[in-house]
């Protein structure tokens, strides 16, 4: 996934890629105890040499107030010195950014539109691991995230990958993994075409790496794609109004910080609002209790329905089927995106209208019904079966259906969850630990937005049953 970066002439806070509030407590240094001169001592020692090299590369200076260190989750960013609300705590030129546009001419040219952006970028990325040292670009790649410490569910093992198989992203993890292979062949090719001699020939392997570095790394401008050094350092609040802006005048990024910082306290940024469906399959990791969690579930007109012809033609007609999710999952005419009902007696917020208008659709018998619903479209304003129907006994048919959808997934979701708790893992490895944890609160979560939906399902459907 990518991250936006809206374009600004001013400084005003953007969005970035993601994480959430609860992931983001992170190792962090006691900031009423230390001084900068102890903070300074806590560092990655690692990373000594990386603030020097970059400004090199900028040829400006990148911050004087920030320096990178170590958390639970791996590198971050800490405060070195105090920081106030408003102050600018980073920028990195544009020029000191990797985009696409280094690809050697010959090679960007032969890549056809069937490699996106992220392929694009991946693929220089790969070159750029296979000349190691030779690499503009080595201080920065040699600090990435190795293929070991990723749990980005396109490397989850035939066991790790069926703990999750009662979810979309179960589906939709297949779908990606097809689509970087066949970029990956375009990529090849083009490698095979006009760099003979490379030392090293790509891998799918190396590729899918990559990409995935790519994608949750990236940031999306207004001039394409890039990766910026150091600030992908910083880590997520989901509390934070501090986002990576790209300043167009001035040719570069920058992040703003929105509260006082101490010496020794991490540095966060908010990167969005993400599922942990799309964080396990973006970024390989999950939240505990996400906000933002989401089901996206799948209804088709059945193939055996006499009407199903004159259902389909009225719902391309009328567009009633579509799914808002575009941080994950792909527009589809018979997906739709569940999310969390706060209250079974309220309006039903969480569960969308175009499921419901769907719904009816399915539940009608006659032609003249289904005319009679594009006759309603075009009198309002041209969605198909948005109103109840008249008839109770059809509304509580037609919320039957989505109810009994939602109770199929529960128990898949229940039988998932008991297997993955019933499983002795004492001797699995720690690779497994994380990735178990992973589908845990993927389905934990999914399970609550089910619930929450079925719950509000019944007290609709027993209102229309007792009604007068």
């Amino acid at each position: 996934m990518l991250l936006t970066v809206p374009t600004v002439k001013l400084i005003v806070f953007q969005q970035r890629r993601t994480f959430t509030s609860s992931l983001a407590k992170r190792f962090s240094f006691n900031a009423q105890s230390l001084t900068e001169s102890q903070a300074q001592a806590a560092l990655d020692n690692d990373c000594f040499d990386f603030l020097p090299w970059l400004e090199e590369v900028a040829g400006a200076k990148i911050t004087n107030t920030i320096s990178i260190g170590k958390s639970v989750y791996g590198r971050a960013l800490f405060a070195s010195k105090v920081i106030h609300a408003g102050d600018c705590i980073l920028k990195v030129p544009f020029h000191a950014q990797i985009t696409p546009d280094e690809l050697p001419t010959d090679v960007r040219v032969s890549l056809t539109d069937e490699v996106g952006n992220i392929g694009r970028l991946a693929a220089l990325l790969m070159m750029e691991r296979n000349r190691s040292q030779n690499s503009r670009w080595f201080p920065y790649i040699s600090r990435l995230p190795q293929l070991s410490d990723m749990h980005s569910t396109i490397f989850w093992d035939e066991d790790e990958f069926n703990m999750i198989r009662c979810s979309a992203v179960h589906k939709e993890t297949v779908n990606q993994k097809a689509r970087i292979e066949k970029e990956f062949s375009v990529v090849a090719q083009a490698y095979k075409e006009h760099l003979p001699n490379a030392i090293e020939r790509p891998a799918l392997e190396n590729f899918m790496y990559a990409y995935a570095l790519v994608g949750s790394r990236a940031w999306e401008t207004s001039k394409g794609i890039s990766l910026i050094p150091f600030a992908d350092f910083v880590n997520h609040d989901g509390l934070s109004a501090s986002i990576v802006l790209s300043d167009e005048d001035n040719q570069l990024s920058e992040v703003t910080a929105d509260r006082d910082y101490s010496p020794g306290d991490e540095v966060f940024i908010r990167y969005g609002e993400f599922s942990n469906a799309t964080l396990m399959l973006d970024f390989g990791f999950t939240l505990p209790y996400n906000t933002h969690d989401e089901v996206q579930i799948l209804m088709d007109v059945p193939n055996e329905d006499p009407l199903r012809n004159m259902k389909l033609r009225l719902l391309q007609t009328h567009h009633t089927r579509s799914v808002k999710d575009i941080n994950i999952f792909h527009s589809s005419y018979d997906t739709f995106t569940i999310k969390e009902v706060k209250s079974a007696t309220g309006k039903g917020k969480g569960i969308p209208q175009s499921l419901r208008a769907f719904a009816r659709l399915l539940c009608c018998t006659t032609s003249q019904e289904l005319n009679d619903l594009s006759k309603e479209a075009e009198q309002n304003d041209g969605r198909l079966a948005r109103l109840p129907f008249k008839d109770r006994s059809r509304e509580l048919e037609a919320h039957n259906i989505i109810l009994s959808h939602i109770n199929r997934l529960i128990e898949d979701h229940n039988v998932c969850i008991k297997e993955l708790e019933a499983s002795d893992y004492r001797f699995e490895s720690q690779r497994f630990t994380v990735r178990r944890q992973i589908a845990r609160d993927l389905l934990f979560g999914e399970l609550r937005v089910l619930k929450s939906a079925a719950e509000w399902l019944n007290h609709y459907c027993t209102n229309l049953f007792s009604a007068p």
